[in-house]
């Protein structure tokens, strides 16, 4: 597959939004909430975003030939659990940000008890979302644990990244690895896994899709260590340079920008190479790691 740069998002995943959107809007307002819930709930989940989640469970969903109506409802799940950590993330307790994704934060939209409860409603939706799904009962099982795994990690990690206390046996590479992974990089295995998780008969797929989640899960994180970096507010639609100003170990502290740019070179190589097994039906998600290496928001 030949190679071209792109800092935008492929069109095949631009014009997945419409239908994921449609799909996270349309679960929300089944879930019948008191009226000032659900608004708030709508604010957080609705108000723009990349869609890497859902769009990655649809996407390894199609690379594994599993039915792309069931990965719907696992990719609303996904992305019900990373709305829910945003919200919590922007908190004064927290990062303590005004701006997401170009628009007030949900603690200032609304109010803080608010913004905690839609995350904690966020939260249990995703697992009701997936014992109302459509897959048999041995996948939910699967995928419930999946995910709690993910969310506990995604857990652990902030806690690293917030509170510190990470082992002092690491070096300081070892230790930005660790927030990593867990914090972002759990998440994003999730979605993939979910999605090879809808052909559940064919467990070699599964693995390379289960390999691909975790080169780019952590690529990820380390792209917006260098847009936190070097970005401007206007364009990444959030506030830049915290990490530095708030001391966080990143990337770039850690072993500097242009080593962080030739870890993002060999973990994309990493999660190409991952993907051989699937042949051509994963040429979409070659694509998707060639964006996520080369985004700037």
């Amino acid at each position: 597959m030949t190679e071209t740069s792109t800092s935008e998002p492929p069109q095949f995943v631009i014009d997945l939004i419409p239908s994921i959107e449609d799909a996270l809007k349309s679960q929300i307002l089944s879930f019948n909430l008191p009226d000032d819930l659900e608004e708030a709930t709508l604010y957080a989940v609705m108000n723009g975003g990349k869609r890497v989640r859902p769009a990655l469970t649809l996407l390894c969903a199609e690379a594994v030939g599993g039915p792309v109506d069931f990965a719907m409802q696992a990719a609303v799940a996904v992305e019900f659990i990373h709305c829910f950590s945003l919200i919590h993330d922007d908190l004064p307790a927290l990062d303590n940000d005004h701006l997401r994704r170009g628009q007030p934060t949900l603690h200032i939209k609304t109010n803080e008890a608010m913004a905690i409860l839609a995350g904690d409603n966020l939260l249990t939706l995703a697992f009701l979302q997936l014992a109302q799904s459509s897959f048999d009962d041995e996948t939910k099982m699967m995928m419930s644990r999946e995910l709690a795994e993910a969310t506990k990690n995604m857990v652990v990690g902030q806690v690293y990244d917030t509170l510190g206390n990470l082992p002092s046996t690491l070096s300081p590479i070892e230790q930005v690895k660790l927030v990593h992974e867990n914090k972002t990089g759990a998440l994003i295995r999730c979605a993939c896994v979910f999605g090879g998780m809808c052909n559940a008969h064919d467990k070699s797929a599964v693995g390379a899709i289960a390999s691909y989640g975790t080169h780019i899960g952590l690529m990820f994180q380390i792209v917006d260590d260098l847009i936190d970096l070097h970005g401007c507010e206007e364009h990444v639609g959030k506030a830049t340079r915290k990490d530095s100003e708030q001391g966080k170990l990143t990337y770039p502290s850690a072993v500097g920008v242009e080593e962080s740019k030739n870890i993002i070179e060999h973990l994309k190589n990493e999660a190409e190479h991952a993907l051989e097994p699937l042949g051509a039906s994963a040429d979409c998600l070659r694509s998707f790691n060639l964006w996520l290496a080369q985004r700037t928001r």
